[in-house]
C-alpha cells in the first residue's frame, strides 16, 4: 500500500470517529426527548459505533506501519482482526436491542415528544449514510477491510435508523405503543446479520481463504493481455495482508531466453496487474523454461527451437492456473 493510500485511509477513519461521537450525542438527546426504546437501542448501537471506530482507527495506524524484522509481510493482518471485533460488537448490539425491545413490550412506557426526536435521528441517518458510503468507496479503492467494515457498520446503523423513523411516524399518528418495540426487534435482526457477515469476512482473511471473485478477475486479465512468451502460468496464489495483495505464481517462458529477457516478461505482467488492481499489489514470480510438450500449447511465431507442432492455446482458468503442474495437452 502506498503512503498516500495509508494517509487517506487514516483520514477517513478519523472522520468516522468524529461522526460516531457526534451522532451518539444526537441520539442520546433524541432518546431523552422521546423516551422511545427504539431510539434508545439506536443510541446503544452508536456506542458500539464509537468503540468500533476507535478500534478501526488503531488498526489502520498499525497496518500503515512499515515492515520490520518481526513482520516481514507488514502489519496488514490487524485489519482482519479489527473487522472481526467490529462485526462481533455489531451482533452484540443487536442482541441488546432484542432484550430491550422485548422488555418494553412486557412493560410499555409513555412516549414523549416525537417531533424533535424524529428530526434528530433523521439528521443522524443522513450523515451516517454519507460517511459510510465514503468509507466503503475509499476502502474498496485502497483494499482496506477495516475501512469497508467501518462503512458497512455506519450504513447498517442508517438502515436501522430509517426503520425506527418509519416506526416513530406510525406511532405518532396511531398511538400504538407496541410499534416502538416491534420496529426495534425487526432491525435488531438486520444488524445481527450484518455483524455476522463482517465476522465471516474477517475470518476468511485471517485464514487466507481464496477470494474467488478477485482470482477470476486476475485470470481474466492475464488471458486478455497474454503475450506470446507467456507459454504457461501455474501455481497461482493470492494472499491478502490488509490492503496489500500478495500474488505469486510460476511463469513458463521459452527456455532459450536469457535472465534479462525472462525478467522483462515478468515486468510486463507486473505492470499489467498494477494497472488493473492498483499499486498495493506485491508480485513474486518464479520462471520455468518450457519443455518439449509445451510446444503444443505455445503460440510463439517463428520459434527457432520448436520441437512439436502448435495445436491450440491453453485457456487459463481459475481451476487449471492454480495447479502446481505445467499444462500440457492430453495424449489420446
Amino acid at each position: 500500500m502506498t503512503a498516500a493510500s495509508s494517509k487517506e485511509n487514516l483520514n477517513i477513519q478519523k472522520l468516522v470517529v468524529f461522526v460516531g461521537l457526534a451522532l451518539f450525542v444526537m441520539k442520546i438527546a433524541a432518546w431523552y426527548i422521546t423516551n422511545s426504546v427504539a431510539i434508545l437501542t439506536d443510541a446503544l448501537e452508536s456506542t458500539v459505533n464509537v468503540v468500533a471506530s476507535f478500534i478501526g482507527l488503531y488498526s489502520l495506524y498499525l497496518s500503515a506501519k512499515p515492515r520490520d524484522v518481526e513482520h516481514p509481510y507488514g502489519h496488514g493482518k490487524i485489519e482482519f482482526i479489527s473487522a472481526g471485533i467490529e462485526g462481533a460488537l455489531i451482533a452484540v448490539a443487536g442482541f441488546v436491542i432484542i432484550y430491550e425491545a422485548i422488555n418494553n413490550l412486557r412493560h410499555p412506557h409513555e412516549i414523549g415528544s416525537l417531533d424533535y426526536g424524529i428530526l434528530l435521528v433523521a439528521g443522524a441517518a443522513a450523515i451516517n449514510f454519507m460517511v459510510g458510503y465514503l468509507a466503503i468507496k475509499r476502502g474498496k479503492k485502497n483494499n482496506s477491510l477495516a475501512l469497508i467494515a467501518s462503512g458497512k457498520h455506519l450504513q447498517s446503523d442508517t438502515y436501522t435508523t430509517l426503520g425506527i423513523i418509519a416506526g416513530l411516524i406510525l406511532l405518532k399518528f396511531t398511538g400504538w405503543t407496541w410499534v416502538d418495540s416491534v420496529v426495534a426487534l425487526i432491525f435488531a435482526f438486520v444488524i445481527i446479520f450484518t455483524g455476522i457477515k463482517i465476522v465471516r469476512s474477517s475470518i476468511a482473511g485471517i485464514m487466507d481463504e481464496v477470494d474467488t471473485e478477485l482470482l477470476d478477475k486476475v485470470v481474466a486479465s492475464l488471458n486478455d493481455h497474454r503475450q506470446e512468451n507467456w507459454v504457461d502460468i501455474h501455481n497461482l496464489r493470492i494472499i491478502k495482508y490488509g490492503s496489500v495483495l500478495h500474488l505469486d505464481f510460476h511463469l513458463t517462458v521459452p527456455w532459450f531466453l536469457n535472465v534479462h529477457e525472462a525478467h522483462s516478461e515478468i515486468d510486463k505482467i507486473d505492470k499489467l496487474v498494477k494497472e488493473e488492481f492498483g499499486e498495493s499489489v506485491e508480485m513474486f514470480v518464479h520462471t520455468d523454461g518450457c519443455l518439449d510438450f509445451s510446444c503444443q500449447i505455445c503460440a510463439k511465431a517463428n520459434c527457432p527451437m520448436r520441437k512439436m507442432v502448435f495445436v491450440k492455446k491453453m485457456e487459463w482458468t481459475v481451476a487449471n492456473i492454480a495447479s502446481n503442474n505445467k499444462h500440457k495437452l492430453e495424449t489420446p
